[in-house]
C-alpha cells in the first residue's frame, strides 16, 4: 500500500502531466478546467482536443506543482517524490520506475509546447480522475492533500513585479554564427543567400520562426538543429535588411537572435544543377552529391531524415550539413553520411550555391530520397 506522502507526490506529478479522455458527448471546443483536490490549476496554453481527448501542455506547470521534468531530443523524463516516468514524443511505449508500459496515445509537440496523455499517468500512479460534466472540469483526487507549496504563497504576498519574476523562462545560450551575409556588411547581389549556424546549443527545428524584414519566411527556409538556410525567390530591395531567428533549444529554453545586412542591385547570373542523386532515388547511409554551378561558388549540402510537408522543410534524424567549393569549371562533389537514418525512411536533400564574388544565391535545389 502506498504511503500518504507517496500518494501526495503521485498527485502532484499527475497534475503536471495533464491529458484526459473526453467523456462521451462533450464538445471538444468548450473550455476545460483542471483541479487537484478541488484547487484549480491555471494552464497556459489552454487545453486542446485531439483524437477524442483533452491534452494539456507538459511544460509550465511542474514548478508550480512541485514536480520536475527534463526534455531532450524528444525524450521526456518526469520525477516526483521517488516516482520516475519516461516517455518519448511520437511513441506509445513508456516506462514507470524502469518498468515498460504502453500508452494508448503518444505524446506530441505543437509549436514550443509538449503534450502528454493523462490516462496513462493516472493509471500508473493510482490517482482518481473524474469528469465534472456540469462545470467542464477534469477533477483529480487523492487520498491525502496536495503537498503544501510555500513559494507560491509567498509570491501572492509579494508585489506583482516580484511575483512574476520566477515565472520568466530561462534563456537559451544559442547564438548565431557564420551568418551570410555577415552581420553589418553590404553585398552586391540583390538575391543573396541568407543563412546562420547555431552556436552554444542545438535548436528544436520544429519551434523555429524566421522573418526577413518582419515577413515570415519560415516555410521557405530549410531548418535543422544546427542552422537555417534561405534562398530568396525574388529580388530584395537595395536597402538594410533584418533577419530574426527565434525558437527554442532542445531543452525548451527560448532564444531570439537577429542579424542585419545591406543588399545591392546586381542581378548576377546564377545556376545550380544537381546531377546525382536524382529525385526519388534510393540511397544508402552514405552517398555523394554531384553537380555543376558557378565557378568557385560555395556549395552547401544539407540532408536529414524528415519529410517535407506543405512546403515546410525540417531536417531531422541523422541531419548532415557540409560545405564545399566548386572548381574553376563549376563542378562540385560532397560526400553525405547519415549513419543514424532508418532503412526505408524518407530523406530530404537541400543544395544551395552562393556566387563567390557577388554572394548571390542560385535557386535552391531539393531532392526527396529513400533510404535503402
Amino acid at each position: 500500500m502506498q504511503s500518504s506522502s507517496t500518494r501526495i507526490g503521485a498527485a502532484t506529478l499527475t497534475a503536471a502531466l495533464l491529458a484526459f479522455a473526453l467523456p462521451h458527448g462533450i464538445d471538444a471546443q468548450q473550455s476545460v478546467g483542471v483541479t487537484v483536490n478541488g484547487q484549480p490549476v491555471n494552464l497556459s496554453p489552454a487545453p486542446i482536443e485531439r483524437a477524442g481527448r483533452v491534452f494539456v501542455p507538459l511544460r509550465g506547470v511542474f514548478e508550480r506543482l512541485g514536480a520536475s521534468v527534463v526534455y531532450s531530443n524528444g525524450q521526456i523524463n518526469a520525477t516526483g517524490n521517488g516516482r520516475d516516468i519516461s516517455l518519448r514524443i511520437g511513441s506509445t511505449q513508456a516506462t514507470v520506475n524502469g518498468q515498460p508500459q504502453g500508452l494508448d496515445v503518444a505524446p506530441f509537440i505543437i509549436g514550443a509546447s509538449t503534450y502528454v496523455p493523462l490516462r496513462f499517468v493516472a493509471q500508473a500512479l493510482g490517482d482518481a480522475v473524474n469528469w465534472d460534466n456540469s462545470n467542464s472540469i477534469v477533477a483529480i483526487t487523492t487520498n491525502g492533500q496536495v503537498a503544501q507549496q510555500p513559494q507560491p504563497q509567498r509570491q501572492r504576498e509579494q508585489p506583482q513585479q516580484q511575483r512574476e519574476q520566477p515565472q520568466q523562462p530561462a534563456r537559451s545560450p544559442i547564438q548565431l554564427e557564420a551568418t551570410q551575409p555577415a552581420n553589418g556588411t553590404t553585398v552586391a547581389a540583390n538575391r543573396p543567400a541568407i543563412e546562420a549556424r547555431f552556436a552554444g546549443a542545438n535548436a528544436d527545428p520544429n519551434s523555429l520562426k524566421i522573418t526577413l524584414d518582419q515577413v515570415d519566411i519560415t516555410a521557405q527556409t530549410s531548418r535543422s538543429s544546427r542552422g537555417i538556410l534561405y534562398s530568396p525567390p525574388s529580388d530584395l530591395m537595395p536597402q538594410r535588411h533584418t533577419v530574426d531567428v527565434r525558437g527554442n533549444d532542445t531543452n525548451g529554453q527560448p532564444f531570439d537572435q537577429r542579424f542585419e545586412f545591406v543588399s545591392g542591385t546586381r542581378a548576377a547570373q546564377t545556376f545550380l544543377d544537381v546531377m546525382t542523386p536524382q529525385n526519388n532515388s534510393t540511397v544508402g547511409s552514405t552517398f555523394t552529391v554531384r553537380g555543376k554551378t558557378m565557378p568557385n561558388a560555395r556549395v552547401t549540402v544539407e540532408a536529414g531524415g524528415s519529410a517535407s510537408l506543405a512546403g515546410i522543410l525540417v531536417l531531422g534524424t541523422g541531419t548532415f550539413r557540409g560545405d564545399t567549393t566548386a572548381d574553376a569549371n563549376g563542378n562540385f562533389a560532397e560526400d553525405v553520411s547519415l549513419n543514424n537514418s532508418v532503412p526505408g525512411g524518407s530523406i530530404n536533400l537541400v543544395v544551395t550555391a552562393t556566387d563567390s564574388q557577388t554572394k548571390a544565391a542560385a535557386p535552391q535545389v531539393q531532392r526527396h530520397l529513400v533510404r535503402g
